[in-house]
């Protein structure tokens, strides 16, 4: 989280809608994944996402949703709800959750927050409460394993408006807290901000606030920086419009990749609004030539295509956007609009995914933990514990692929196969051997295998 305030609206979602709030299931909206990105249009600068499902079959439809809203947005999402184990903490985080915001009125809980701190690192680890709760004899144990607070009800709220003291007592102002707030006035959301305590400000007084668009969020923003509260900046481009050297036709041609794979999904071209549109939106927006008009990717076919970065080339004559693609870039249905083969490799598959490029980046930050520590950090938990410990949670992860295996569906295994390689990759770092060693290794058994 930055230090920066910011706005977080929030959203509770049961039987994969948004609902009204905890004791409210009123339906606000029929798909949470579409309301996020209204919200992150209209200048959020983070979601709490509460999931309010009773069975495990529901939880589980959740935390796919959830997956799916983490894919389709740029904003940080805050993952809460139905935490009661290690495990509901790293599916949110392998989801995409920026947190995993446990509920610290539940003891059990609060003993959570150490492990999954251990496991995870305390910066992705959260705790919800209200002030009807005495937490202050919990604070002092609890702010290790935690890095934010996120207060759930509206007594704050009249409290700071009354001037009384409230749950932002002094004596925790070394944990930053989200408040949730009912209105969405500036007098209370300016009451919340100035308090040097509150990181943000969600509820929902925010997402009213959201829902009347860009302008009036551009507006709050700019009374609240003038009475000295420094708020998230809006997303501007680091470089304008007329740094690119355009086509005749003033166009900018677009080279648009995967960032999940690498694979080069299509081209297109962009005029100076559709370019501002795609650095203030995160979704990519184009122009047609052939139609001679705007138009957003996925528009109509929902097949968005989400900014993840944005590259100008040595000439600054075109631009490379690495996405998030949903579904099929390609009108024809394909993936990729390059799919027509023109030369066949002589030797094996091209490869599309870039698996390798991937552990090696995962290796170096490994590394990098080890040699530049970095506290609440897993890894180097892992490091100060040594290889014993190292080789029990290598055990352990392989373990959980094995029962994984016997489980239905693919995403679980997917995880679990992901969580033993990068313990493998710790054990490697402490060995001292690399991916290149690996490599070396395999590429001389081909050879003795041909």
């Amino acid at each position: 989280m930055s230090e920066k305030k910011g706005l977080f609206p929030c959203i509770w979602m049961l039987d994969g809608k948004a609902v009204k709030g905890f004791e409210d299931h009123t339906v606000v909206a029929e798909d949470p994944a579409d309301l996020v990105r209204n919200l992150a249009s209209a200048g959020a600068d983070g979601v709490l996402l509460f999931d309010l499902s009773s069975t495990d079959a529901q939880h589980d439809a959740a935390i796919d949703l959830i997956r799916r809203i983490c894919e389709e947005t740029t904003i940080p999402v805050v993952g809460a709800g139905n935490i009661r184990r290690m495990e509901d903490v790293k599916k949110l985080i392998y989801a995409g959750c920026s947190l995993a915001a446990l509920n610290l009125s539940k003891e059990s809980n609060r003993l959570l927050a150490r492990e999954v701190s251990e496991r995870f690192g305390k910066d992705r680890i959260a705790g919800c409460y209200k002030t009807t709760e005495n937490m202050d004899r919990e604070w002092e144990k609890l702010a290790p394993w935690i890095s934010m607070r996120i207060l759930l009800d509206a007594e704050n709220e009249a409290a700071a408006k009354s001037g009384k003291t409230d749950a932002l007592s002094a004596d925790k102002e070394a944990l930053p807290v989200i408040t949730l707030v009912q209105e969405g006035s500036r007098e209370v959301l300016e009451g919340q901000l100035s308090r040097p305590q509150v990181a943000g400000v969600s509820g929902d007084g925010v997402n009213r606030i959201l829902e009347e668009g860009e302008e009036a969020v551009s507006s709050l923003r700019a009374g609240l920086a003038a009475s000295g509260i420094r708020m998230e900046e809006e997303k501007e481009a680091a470089f304008a419009w007329s740094d690119f050297k355009k086509g005749p036709d003033g166009l900018l041609p677009v080279v648009v990749q995967e960032e999940s794979t690498d694979q080069v999904l299509m081209v297109a071209y962009m005029n100076e609004e559709a370019y501002d549109l795609t650095v203030k939106t995160g979704r990519m927006t184009y122009y047609s030539r052939s139609r001679q008009s705007l138009w957003i990717k996925g528009e109509t076919s929902g097949h968005f295509q989400y900014v993840r970065s944005l590259y100008g080339d040595c000439d600054m004559d075109t631009l490379l956007a690495r996405v998030t693609q949903i579904g099929a870039a390609c009108h024809t249905g394909s993936h990729s609009c390059f799919f027509n083969q023109v030369t066949a490799p002589k030797m094996g598959p091209v490869r599309t995914a870039s698996t390798g490029d991937v552990l090696r980046e995962d290796y170096r930050t490994i590394i990098d933990r080890k040699e530049h520590p970095k506290e609440g950090s897993y890894t180097n938990y892992l490091f100060d514990k040594g290889i014993d410990k190292m080789l029990k949670k290598l055990g352990e992860e392989n373990t959980e692929i094995v029962i994984a295996a016997k489980n239905p569906g693919e995403n679980e295994i997917i995880y679990e196969i992901a969580d033993y390689l990068y313990h493998l990759e710790v054990v490697m770092a402490e060995k001292g051997v690399d991916w290149d060693d690996i490599t070396r290794e395999l590429v001389r058994r081909q050879k003795k295998e041909n």
